[in-house]
């Protein structure tokens, strides 16, 4: 009798697949409940506190675990949903999409009690006290007030529950990606917070544990979210692996290499194996290669065999799962235990503020080449000139031309960035505002107007394939739903694009936003990220290479440009006449002996602001008289390929009226001339 091969049943998967996460769960927090068992009470000990009891010191990485699996299946998820699983550009999600989505907000609700329940439980592991003395309102709100940890986890509730919220009404591909992108904004707070947003080179670990938590969650939930996809049986299996499989090699690269930064900021290498925190992260670098070698290897035998069933990649996968959530666990009980740097010599003042110590005034030559490179920006301007000069070369190896001025101008942009947060200007900008006003000036008005003008939507839109008829979206696909999308073209509204540059400057720099943020690391990566990004929808519409949603008349765009010069000057002279110090508790808390007057640094920053708003203005201009002259060039060569086809039937016509005219004139006098005789 012939063998016949049994379907397994979807629902009979997806159980597998809710005991695996549950199960793998359970592991990670075994394991960080018993590392920090290993090492609670030094750890108590070295912070000077009393110890809490066994339900606070083992409760918290239990709950903790909790709410990182919560986080990690939302994102993962919602990754699946939005950029995973082929949809529609409009209209409502597929049904794998939609199931998806609602795994998502079910996680997110897992993500809100955790974090929740992470409130008391940090405040409580904060002071040396038993959880049950803090769970009264007025101690907790007291000591919730006094603890960014504690306000940190109360914010993150607060967002999954928007996005457990927004999973439930969502139902479009457009609003997935929205909450996709909310979902990656509920790990920042954590992120602020805890040992890599403290002490000496905080500015390198927030950093790299930004790179690190972000890629470990995208690979771990992406993984978990692709055997739930598997496991109902989703459609277009193959092409969902394969997509997952290219993110997770690059997760897999930015953890360990950020994963190694961070570990050599908190802990020197003689005391990797000398101290609790250095054997713990030996074993988790020992993880996470076992996983990168095993999951590369089990991941491409089981996508090609894919086609064939999802069984196969549901038992490989499982392994890497469960290796994944212990991993969790590591980091959990790491982030439970004090690392020696941060039990060591404490910084100085200047390192304790803003992360590295200052050797001396800033010069010219130190402004160049005293530099400290910034892991965010530092490597986006060398990520984004990379993939520009590979779009460039895509073009070239099919025999298209792509102009070299756009190239020149992308990459200068690129080097303007690299400049402004990772040389001497860089390193400077947190502790000088004069400093500061200057890096702010490159990053809104001089890299913007560089990158504008490379065209880099053009570039990508030739670059990327499209998709076939009727195969589901890609890259190309998902960019043009992105230019199109009524964000963008809000965005490019004139009046919006113009408040957003001008009014930007006066909200962060006369309301206290400024004062607020200057402690805050991460304060300074958003406000660099809001310089570029309200740079380039002003200039994007006015000079850009690329067609904007809102394409403006010459005369508009020149009137753009003049209307937003007032603002800037009249800007930089109150900061020239102010008596006020902006940001005054900060900089006098740094104390640096080279700068003692405060008011004549912020006097000079203003001038510098003054001053700097010519230069777009010229390079604006010219831009502009370019392009029209280009515009003109083109429009007659249209015209003369028009007149050789046609026999300039246009001239001929033109000539046909005036002699009709001059004729009819011509009748016309001689029958008044007959009148008059």
């Amino acid at each position: 009798m012939a063998s016949e091969t049994v379907t397994p049943d979807p629902r009979t998967r997806s159980t597998t697949v809710g005991i695996l996460v549950v199960t793998a769960g359970i592991l990670a927090a075994v394991v960080a409940a018993a590392l920090t068992a290993m090492s609670a009470s030094d750890s108590y000990a070295a912070y000077g506190l009393p110890d809490p009891g066994t339900v606070t010191s083992l409760g918290l990485p239990v709950v903790r675990v909790l709410a990182e699996a919560g986080a990690v299946v939302c994102i993962g998820s919602l990754l699946l949903a939005a950029f995973g699983i082929p949809a529609r550009r409009s209209g409502p999600l597929l049904a794998d999409g939609y199931a998806a989505v609602r795994t998502a907000g079910w996680a997110a609700a897992v993500w809100c009690a955790g974090a929740l329940l992470l409130v008391p439980f940090t405040a409580a592991d904060a002071t040396g006290r038993p959880i049950h003395e803090v769970l009264s309102a007025e101690v907790l709100f007291g000591l919730v007030d006094a603890l960014e940890e504690a306000k940190a986890w109360l914010l993150t509730a607060g967002i999954a529950l928007v996005l457990a919220v927004g999973c439930r009404v969502v139902l479009s591909w457009g609003w997935t990606v929205v909450l996709f992108a909310i979902s990656l904004l509920g790990l920042f707070p954590v992120i602020a917070t805890g040992h890599s947003a403290s002490g000496g080179a905080h500015d390198i670990a927030t950093n790299s544990l930004l790179f690190h938590l972000f890629s470990a969650t995208l690979w771990v939930g992406g993984l978990v979210a692709l055997l739930a996809h598997l496991a109902r049986g989703g459609a277009h299996a193959g092409l969902v692996a394969r997509r997952f499989s290219r993110i997770a090699l690059v997760c897999w690269i930015v953890m360990a290499v950020s994963g190694v930064l961070n570990s050599f900021v908190r802990v020197p290498p003689d005391q990797l194996v000398t101290t609790t925190y250095g054997l713990l992260v030996l074993v988790k670098i020992v993880l996470l290669a076992v996983l990168g070698v095993i999951a590369y290897f089990q991941r491409e035998r089981a996508v090609r065999r894919v086609e064939e069933g999802a069984d196969t990649l549901l038992r490989l996968g499982a392994i890497e799962v469960l290796t994944m959530f212990a991993t969790i666990g590591v980091a959990v009980a790491l982030g439970r235990t004090p690392p020696p740097a941060e039990l060591g010599a404490v910084p100085d003042r200047t390192e304790l503020l803003i992360g590295y110590p200052l050797d001396g005034a800033p010069t010219a030559l130190k402004l160049f080449f005293d530099g400290r490179f910034d892991l965010v920006y530092g490597t986006a301007s060398l990520v984004l000139a990379g993939l520009y000069l590979y779009g460039v070369r895509v073009l070239r190896r099919r025999g298209d031309r792509w102009p070299v001025g756009r190239t020149a101008a992308w990459l200068l942009g690129c080097a303007s960035i690299l400049f402004a947060t990772s040389s001497g200007m860089g390193r400077y900008a947190p502790a000088m505002f004069s400093v500061h006003m200057g890096q702010h000036m490159i990053l809104s008005m001089l890299a913007p107007v560089l990158l504008v003008l490379a065209g880099p939507t053009s570039l990508a839109l030739r670059a990327l394939k499209p998709a076939g008829k009727g195969e589901p979206p890609g890259a190309r696909e998902w960019l043009l739903a992105f230019l199109h999308s009524p964000l963008t073209r809000w965005l490019t509204n004139p009046f919006v694009a113009l408040a957003l540059f001008v009014g930007s400057f006066w909200a962060l720099y006369f309301s206290g936003l400024f004062d607020a943020a200057l402690p805050e690391h991460w304060a300074h990566l958003l406000m660099n990220a809001h310089f570029l990004l309200a740079g380039y929808v002003f200039y994007w519409p006015v000079i850009g290479i690329d067609p904007a949603p809102r394409p403006l008349p010459s005369l508009a765009k020149v009137g753009l440009v003049f209307a937003s010069m007032p603002f800037h000057a009249f800007f930089g002279i109150t900061l020239m006449m102010s008596k006020n110090v902006i940001g005054s508790d900060f900089y006098r808390g740094l104390s640096l002996p080279w700068a003692p007057d405060l008011l004549a640094d912020q006097n000079l920053g203003g001038g510098l602001a003054w001053a700097s708003g010519e230069v777009p203005l010229v390079v604006v201009m010219l831009a502009l008289l370019i392009q029209w002259s280009r515009a003109d060039d083109r429009e007659a060569r249209r015209y003369d390929r028009r007149a050789a086809a046609d026999g300039d039937a246009d001239l001929v016509a033109y000539n046909e009226m005036l002699r009709r005219l001059s004729g009819g004139d011509a009748a016309g006098s001689g029958s008044q001339s007959r009148s008059d005789g």
